[in-house]
């Protein structure tokens, strides 16, 4: 098995192996992951992170040694802590990261940076005001940044900047945590899982004071949710059906 770090700012992470197949997940920079199969322009790949495996073009890919890899997996990571940073290289010439970031591993790249940082586990309350980093961001299928983001891709990235693991979809994260029987028994923090007219679940958003919640629908936004889900204003409906509220924290 081989082993790479994430040395661009945003890499997408494809279903298939082709540049016009649906985009799942995306790398952000200083980000670990597996080698599992390497074709000659795509491999599959999983990630450090989360263990998710999606393709990613070859010529976006950079080899780490194993004994570097295990060194980097154990370290406690520092994520950028800004909207958008930027790493410098050797010639000084300047390349976009965005929030979430991992620059743990900068030296090793050639790279400097000398932004905003964060690190280490924070305490529950701080998840709302992470949260409010990515109001307004518009929604895209697959992303993980202010610049476009999914549901899940959301609720991930805000628990990581807080020093929390949460799978990558919103199937995976209703695994997660502890069941709550109401809303009434819910903390901001806590995070609320819709299902669709088959039972799957499809989204996910995260709770917060009174009755509101912070989520990517469109945009990522805040809306109210009562037990049967959430009610968007704009549209005077109920938008998404409420299956369950998970404690993960």
């Amino acid at each position: 098995m081989q082993y790479a770090i994430c040395h661009l700012g945003i890499v997408p992470l494809r279903l298939e192996p082709s540049d016009t197949s649906e985009m799942v997940s995306q790398l952000l920079y200083g980000e670990l992951y597996r080698i599992l199969e390497e074709r000659s322009n795509w491999s599959r790949i999983r990630t450090a992170f989360d263990s998710y495996e999606a393709w990613i073009d070859n010529k976006q890919i950079k080899k780490i040694a194993e004994e570097e890899f295990i060194k980097f997996s154990a370290e406690e990571p520092v994520l950028s802590s800004d909207l958008v940073e930027f790493i410098s290289g050797e010639k000084q010439d300047l390349m976009p990261v965005p929030l979430g970031s991992v620059l743990n591993f900068t030296n090793i790249l050639n790279h400097t940076h000398t932004g905003h940082t964060t690190s280490g586990r924070k305490e529950k309350n701080r998840l709302i005001e992470t949260a409010f980093l990515y109001l307004n961001a518009p929604y895209l299928w697959g992303g993980k940044t202010p610049f476009g983001i999914d549901s899940s891709g959301f609720t991930q990235m805000v628990y990581k900047l807080n020093g929390y693991t949460l799978n990558r979809n919103a199937t995976d994260q209703a695994k997660q945590g502890e069941s709550l029987s109401f809303i009434e028994e819910s903390e901001p923090g806590d995070l609320a899982f819709f299902d669709n007219k088959e039972g799957m679940i499809t989204h996910v958003g995260i709770m917060m004071t009174d009755n509101y919640i912070i989520h990517a629908d469109g945009k990522v936004r805040l809306d109210r949710i009562d037990h049967s889900g959430i009610y968007n204003a704009d549209l005077r409906r109920h938008t998404h059906q409420l299956r369950v509220i998970k404690k993960i924290i």
